[in-house]
C-alpha cells in the first residue's frame, strides 16, 4: 500500500514502509527511547528492539478517510517520564513527516512495549 501525494510539479508515491522508516528513525533519535518494537511481540519475538532496516515491523502507518494514522511501539529506557517521551516522540515523528515529505499526520498513537535499564 502506498501514499500518493499530489504537488504542483506531479503526482508522487511513497510507500507505507519508507513513511514507517522515516517515522521509525525520528523516533529512535529522542531522548528516553531506547529502540523501536515489534507489533507482534509473541511472532517475532519478546520486545526484541528493531534494527533500522526493520523499523515497518514497529510502525503501523494507516489513511483513513484522506488522513494519515500512525501507530509506534516503543521501547524507553528506565527512569524517564514516559508522558515526556512519547509527547516528544509525537511532536519529532510529526514534524520529521511533515519537513521530509510535506505529509500531514492527523494522528500519531504510542504504545510503550517494555523499559529497559541502559548504561550511560
Amino acid at each position: 500500500m502506498s501514499m500518493e501525494l499530489q504537488t504542483k510539479y506531479g503526482r508522487i508515491e511513497v510507500e507505507n514502509d519508507v513513511i514507517a522508516t522515516i517515522a521509525g528513525g525520528a523516533a529512535v533519535d529522542c531522548y528516553g527511547i531506547v529502540g523501536m518494537a515489534s507489533k507482534n511481540q509473541w511472532k517475532d519475538g519478546l520486545s526484541d528492539i528493531l534494527r533500522r532496516e526493520n523499523f515497518s515491523k514497529g510502525v503501523i502507518v494507516r489513511e483513513e478517510n484522506g488522513e494519515v494514522h500512525i501507530d509506534m511501539y516503543i521501547i524507553v529506557s528506565y527512569g524517564v517520564k514516559i508522558s515526556e517521551v512519547a509527547h516528544n516522540v509525537q511532536t519529532k515523528v510529526k514534524y520529521t513527516l511533515d519537513q521530509t515529505l510535506g505529509l500531514t499526520v492527523q494522528s500519531i498513537n504510542i504504545y510503550v512495549q517494555g523499559v529497559r535499564v541502559t548504561n550511560l
